[in-house]
C-alpha cells in the first residue's frame, strides 16, 4: 500500500488513502457513496479483477423497498453491463445470493442470476455452497442455513491461485504406490485442492461447503447492518482470484466488508452504496482495522463446537423425559 497517502474529507473523517471518487494513481481505497452505475462511469473498461458482492435480496431489508421478483430482477439486470464491462479479461465475478421468499414459497435467486450473467457470456466456474449453522427458524418449512456464490469468469484464461487456500490433507502421509513415483509422497507439501462445497471447520478449506458462521449478535464483527458479509468469507475469494495490488469492486458494498478484506490483503478495495451511514461505518472499521482496534475472526479460525459441558447446550430440566 501507498505511504504518501492524503486524507479526503467524507463526512466526519476519511481516513487516509481512501477516496470518495475513483481515480486510478491517487488512492487505495474507494467507498463510493450512491449509485454504482454513476461510480462505474469513471472507471476504465477491464480495470477490476474481481467483483465480489451480496446483492439486496428483495425481502424487505431496511435498505430496500420489496418489489416484484420480475421488477426486481430488472433492476439488478441494470448494472451487469457495466460491470461486465469493467471486469478484466482475466477476472473473475463472484456473486453471493441467498433466497426470495413470497408468501412462504421460496425462490434460489441463484437460478435466475445464473441465466443472467450466462447471458453476457460469463463462464461459471463453480456454485459454491456457503453453510451456517445459526439463523431465522422456520415454523412451516426447514429452516434455511445456507447460501450460495456463483463465481464466473469472463474468459477460459483467469487468475486461480491455488497456493493460498489449499487446506491440509486428511492423510499427507500417503506415498504413490507404483510407477516412477512409487514411494514418494503422493499429495502436496501446502496441503490439498479444496472442492466446491468449502467448510471452514478445524481444518479450513477441506470440502467446498463453506461452514462460516454468519454475522449475528455474538459474532465480534457483528455491526448494525442486518446483512453483513463475514470478512473471512470475502478473503478467501481475495486471495484466490486476485493478486496484490488488483482492483476489488463490490457495488452493494454496505459497511465495506469487501474493502476491509482487500485491505488486509494488499489489494484496492472499491465500493458503492446508497446508504451514507454505511459509507461512514466502512471507513471507521477501516481505520481500526489499521490501529489494531477491529474485532474480527481470522481467517480458518475452527467453528466452535460445545463440549456438553456449557450450561445452554444441557437439556433444561423441564425437558428431561421429553427429549430422546
Amino acid at each position: 500500500m501507498k505511504s504518501n497517502q492524503q486524507a479526503l474529507s467524507f463526512g466526519d473523517t476519511y481516513q487516509r488513502g481512501i477516496s470518495s471518487t475513483f481515480n486510478s494513481a491517487n488512492e487505495d481505497h474507494v467507498i463510493f457513496n450512491g449509485d454504482a452505475r454513476d461510480l462505474m462511469k469513471s472507471m476504465p473498461d477491464e480495470s477490476v479483477k474481481l467483483v465480489i458482492t451480496s446483492p439486496p435480496y428483495n425481502i424487505g431489508k431496511v435498505y430496500e423497498n420489496p418489489v416484484s421478483l420480475e421488477e426486481y430482477l430488472e433492476e439488478q439486470m441494470s448494472i451487469t453491463n457495466e460491470l461486465i464491462r469493467v471486469l478484466h479479461p482475466q477476472g473473475s465475478l463472484c456473486w453471493e445470493v441467498g433466497n426470495y421468499v413470497n408468501k412462504g414459497e421460496i425462490v434460489p435467486l441463484d437460478i435466475p442470476f445464473y441465466n443472467i450473467f450466462k447471458k453476457h457470456g460469463l463462464k461459471l466456474r463453480n456454485r459454491i455452497v456457503w453453510t451456517f449453522g445459526h439463523g431465522l427458524h422456520a415454523s412451516k418449512r426447514f429452516s434455511g442455513r445456507y447460501e450460495t456464490i456463483l463465481w464466473f469468469t469472463k474468459e477460459d484464461n483467469y487468475t486461480f491461485n491455488l497456493d493460498p487456500v489449499r487446506v491440509p490433507s486428511k492423510y499427507p502421509g500417503k506415498r504413490n504406490y507404483k510407477g516412477d513415483k512409487k514411494g514418494e509422497p503422493s499429495g502436496n507439501p501446502l496441503g490439498k485442492n479444496p472442492s466446491d462445497i468449502w467448510t471452514f471447520i478445524a481444518q479450513d478449506w477441506e470440502r467446498e461447503i463453506w461452514d462460516i458462521p454468519n454475522v449475528k449478535a455474538n459474532h465480534p464483527e457483528k455491526t448494525s447492518h442486518p446483512c453483513q458479509f463475514p470478512v473471512e468469507l470475502v478473503q478467501r475469494c481475495i486471495l484466490a482470484l486476485t493478486n496484490e495490488n488488483d482492483i476489488v469492486l463490490d457495488p452493494f458494498g454496505g459497511i465495506g466488508t469487501s474493502v476491509l478484506a482487500s485491505d488486509i490483503a494488499a489489494r484496492r478495495g472499491i465500493m458503492a452504496d446508497l446508504q451514507s451511514d454505511y459509507c461512514e461505518m466502512a471507513v471507521d472499521r477501516i481505520g481500526q482495522m489499521r490501529d489494531g482496534s477491529l474485532k474480527i475472526r481470522p481467517i480458518g479460525t475452527p467453528v466452535f463446537k460445545p463440549t456438553g459441558k456449557e450450561k445452554v447446550s444441557q437439556v433444561p430440566e423441564e425437558w428431561l423425559g421429553l427429549v430422546k
